[in-house]
């Protein structure tokens, strides 16, 4: 199982305003083209699609394909004008899933 996997966007902001999401997660990501030293395939091991929601509706997706390095991480930008808990969810070969939350404070002051 992966552990780790980072999910970081600022505490608070104003209502309307742009923030920054930056996720992380560790993981190997073997395409399955590689071979061990004794001359075995390594089996796939890799994330296939990762998606953003915040409050229940999506906000940011991605495909990854086979040239994706390991521990991959991704930077994207979302308006927000509620407080709410962004979720970030991995999905990867095996149906795997790894899930990992960030909540946001959002004040009335609206942004400049």
């Amino acid at each position: 199982m992966i552990k780790g996997a980072r999910v970081k966007v600022p505490r608070t902001a104003s209502k309307g305003e742009v923030v920054r999401v930056r996720t992380k997660i560790p993981h190997p990501m073997e395409t399955g083209w590689r071979k061990d030293h004794e001359g075995n395939t390594v089996p796939r091991n890799r994330i296939t699609r990762f998606v953003c929601t915040f409050e229940g509706r999506e906000v940011f997706s991605a495909d990854f394909a086979s040239g994706v390095s390991a521990n991959p991480y991704l930077s994207f930008f979302v308006r927000v004008s509620q407080s709410g808990t962004f979720q970030c969810t991995w999905i990867a070969d095996g149906d795997q899933t790894f899930t990992k939350s960030a909540r946001i404070e959002v004040s009335e002051d609206a942004a400049v």
